[in-house]
């Protein structure tokens, strides 16, 4: 099967679901999300915005190859991307200088030009789903 048409792993479902309930109750506001078409990233897509009541609207030009995230989302609002790297990671050092690798399921945080977050599929999980993780007695 070719990658492009590959679904979301079990572990890439989960990660999905726990970015999109870590966001919620981070109360993040967000306006849309674009993602690149591909299979996997259309389904992080919409697992994560499921829970925070988003469009998610497909984006070509997030399908892997270098693109302008300020033009792609410019007067869109608050936009949640989901693509693939290496060009998120480029996005993430041309917005904001920082050096650093996202990692799958993991998510940047960025507003005008500062990385404000940076988080791996982990520490989305703990926020996610902390209750749990707590117990109730």
């Amino acid at each position: 099967m070719p990658d492009d048409e590959r679904p979301l792993t079990d572990k890439g479902i989960r990660q999905a679901e726990a970015a999109g309930i870590a966001l919620a109750r981070l109360g993040e506001h967000i306006d849309l999300c674009l993602s690149s078409p591909k299979l996997r990233s259309m389904q992080t897509a919409e697992r994560a915005c499921e829970h925070l009541g988003v469009e998610v609207r497909a984006e070509p030009a997030l399908a892997g190859a270098p693109f302008d995230v300020e033009e792609l989302a410019a007067g869109l609002g608050t936009v949640l991307i989901v693509g693939h790297d290496p060009s998120m990671s480029l996005v993430l050092h041309d917005l904001t200088g920082t050096q650093a690798r996202m990692k799958k399921g993991g998510l940047a945080g960025v507003n005008k030009g500062e990385l404000v977050t940076l988080m791996r599929p982990s520490e989305l999980a703990a926020i996610a789903f902390a209750d749990a993780a707590v117990g109730t007695g």
